[in-house]
């Protein structure tokens, strides 16, 4: 039996790591991570951030490389699952780079078949910029200033990974713990309805037609 999928879909410091870690210590079952951090330090210290370039076209010169990254990240999550395998990953999905890439379109076809829930981990931008100042030091993020209290790339992120929407689940982290928010994802599984998100992606004409 094929193993469950769970896509957790946000901009940085949205907390969709903090929500797989909790699902890996709260779920039945082996739960595999095989978000965007686990995968960017398997890329080459030159290539990365890979998956996690962030949006506004700023690395044309490494977006050759991103279609070909989702793919081999999305075979292996399709391998884990059909071996029984639960996975979750923690991406952050958008196409706004200097000419469209259409990966989120790829990733849904290479998962067809599969038990999948896409999750939009929201949080809003006031809540993300106090992250990150708190994270600064740590990871390099950009932060906010006096002059310049939402930094572009911090407003890009914010609109661009939930385009164009389409999602089986939402939740919000400034009102929901990572705890609450897996519960809230365990429960959807449990009562359902069946997820639809990912076969609707895997099909531009119907994800063009907006959130569910």
């Amino acid at each position: 039996m094929a193993g469950q999928i769970i896509i957790l879909n946000g901009a940085p410091r949205s907390g969709k790591t903090s929500i797989a870690r909790a699902i890996q210590e709260s779920f039945d079952g082996v739960w595999i991570n095989l978000g965007v951090d686990v995968y960017e330090q398997a890329t080459p210290q030159r290539y990365r951030p890979g998956i996690g370039l962030r949006p506004g076209g700023e690395r044309p010169d490494l977006e050759g490389l991103v279609p070909g990254l989702y793919a081999a990240l999305y075979e292996s999550i399709t391998a884990h699952s059909r071996l029984g395998l639960s996975v979750v990953a923690d991406v952050g999905h958008h196409d706004a780079y200097s000419k469209p890439l259409n990966c989120l379109v790829d990733c849904a076809r290479r998962l067809a078949g599969l038990p999948v829930l896409f999750v939009g981990v929201r949080c809003p931008i006031e809540v993300i910029l106090e992250r990150r100042a708190r994270s600064a030091a740590e990871k390099g993020y950009v932060t906010g200033s006096r002059d310049d209290p939402a930094p572009l790339p911090v407003r890009l992120w914010q609109h661009a990974v939930h385009n164009p929407g389409l999602y089986d689940l939402e939740v919000d982290t400034s009102l929901l713990s990572p705890a609450q928010c897996a519960d809230a994802l365990r429960e959807r599984l449990r009562q359902g309805p069946q997820p639809t998100a990912f076969q609707k992606l895997s099909d531009p004409s119907l994800a063009a037609r907006g959130p569910l």
